[in-house]
């Protein structure tokens, strides 16, 4: 038990996520948090859900799928080192997007909104660099989906081009 507390702190304090933490702050994280784990196809949030939780992807991939009704468009993937959930988790809004693991046994660390509420008490400084992690990671989506955009529009007006 204790070899797999230190193979995910030594995993943890390898992102960005506790990159200005002592190791003992990254396994005072471990416990605000637990791992579960998903089997390929199974989801872990649901479109319309508000954020309870969210997730860092320890590993496995999650893919996060718009669902028109008709059909499944994916969106974005979060994958080892990333974090996910944060954007309804923060503003507590409805889910936008499904997410659904891609492999077998993906292992996440889920933080879920009483231990988030209570860690922000216990532990302020964890808490800031959970919420800076947070900012970068809503970042990247957002530029990684305006990327899309920009490349999709490309192509469907063709500028230059008659």
């Amino acid at each position: 038990m204790q070899k797999k507390v230190d193979d995910l702190v030594q995993f943890l304090s390898e992102h960005g996520l506790c990159a200005s933490l002592t190791t003992k702050e990254v396994e005072k994280i471990l416990e605000f948090t637990e791992e579960v784990y998903f089997d390929r196809g199974q989801v872990v949030m649901e479109i319309g859900d508000v954020g309870e939780a969210l997730f860092f992807v320890v590993e496995g991939e999650i893919v996060l799928l718009y669902d028109t009704g008709t059909m499944e468009t994916e969106v974005g993937r979060r994958r080892q080192g990333e974090l996910m959930g944060e954007m309804s988790f923060f503003d507590r809004k409805p889910r936008l997007t499904r997410m659904r693991a891609t492999r077998n046994q993906t292992r996440l660390l889920k933080l879920s909104r009483p231990m988030y509420e209570r860690m922000r008490v216990e532990q302020p400084f964890i808490t800031v660099n959970f919420l800076e992690y947070a900012i970068v990671s809503l970042d990247h989506l957002i530029r990684e989906m305006s990327t899309d955009v920009a490349v999709l529009t490309d192509y469907y007006f063709a500028p230059g081009k008659k």
